[in-house]
């Protein structure tokens, strides 16, 4: 059984028993990011709440066999569209047509994100720009273009996600961290600007969620440190973010907005 395979069985596991949430039943949902990780369990979660859900991603194998897994017995079958976000020619194009094929857009999570590591001394001008763009640049340019339809229905749910990395000021990821950090001050300035048309816009923090892509960066001796400096025992899966990812989309969550939800397992 491959990484990717035991992590899906521990996922489905976990989702035994999760809350249902009524108001997000045939709510149109946008996820970038969504073909791998924390992305696709948010797609998986936001699908088995009867959601119409359509994701974004480069991963363009891994979308493609997401969407087929996961539209088998689904209420909605989940649409999957290939779109380089750093392009913004890309974005313009992709996103209106998935919002006409969603038929509105209720929810969007601006999930996708690259923490690939680096030293200091070998960023360079245009490392910096590339950088920005896979991190920072594009959730405010996605958010943008799902604002008027939201605007035109009086109500949507923007759920930029950040980071833990820049509050713990981990190595070799600060212009990751940069770019992090800057994600929870849009947040802010999102939530007061398109609050009085009844968005509400805010930031998921995630601790160190394991996922295939993470694993990378651990062996058993790391992983321990890691599940040590956390107030919880245990790795963080996908379904717990997805779980408060569902809260905050979902009417219950109302008067939520403008502020930085964590789910961390205590790792601060």
């Amino acid at each position: 059984m491959t990484p990717s395979e035991t992590l899906v069985l521990q996922q489905t596991a976990s989702d035994t028993g999760r809350a249902t949430y009524p108001s997000l039943e045939d709510r149109s949902v946008i996820i970038t990011g969504g073909a791998s990780g924390i992305g696709a369990g948010l797609v998986e979660a936001f699908v088995a709440q009867g959601a119409r859900v359509g994701f974004i991603d480069v991963l363009d194998g891994e979308g493609r066999a997401l969407a087929e897994r996961l539209g088998a017995g689904a209420k909605h079958a989940p649409l999957y569209r290939q779109c380089d976000l750093t392009d913004l020619d890309q974005v313009a194009s992709c996103l209106p047509a998935l919002i006409a094929d969603l038929d509105g857009v209720d929810v969007l999570l601006n999930n996708a994100a690259n923490d690939d590591r680096h030293k200091v001394e070998d960023v360079t001008p245009a490392f910096w720009d590339e950088r920005m763009n896979v991190n920072l640049r594009h959730q405010f340019f996605v958010a943008q273009a799902v604002v008027p339809a939201m605007r035109k229905a009086g109500k949507g749910v923007i759920l930029n996600f950040g980071s833990i990395s820049w509050h713990l000021g981990l190595p070799e990821l600060v212009l990751y961290q940069t770019a992090k950090a800057a994600i929870e001050g849009m947040t802010r300035g999102l939530a007061r600007e398109l609050g009085r048309d009844g968005i509400r816009v805010n930031t998921i923090v995630p601790g160190n969620v394991q996922t295939p892509r993470q694993e990378r960066w651990y062996n058993p001796e790391a992983e321990a440190e890691l599940v040590a400096a956390q107030c919880l025992d245990g790795r963080i899966q996908p379904s717990d973010v997805a779980a408060l990812a569902l809260f905050l989309a979902a009417d219950d969550a109302r008067m939520c907005t403008g502020h930085d939800y964590w789910v961390d397992a205590g790792w601060r």
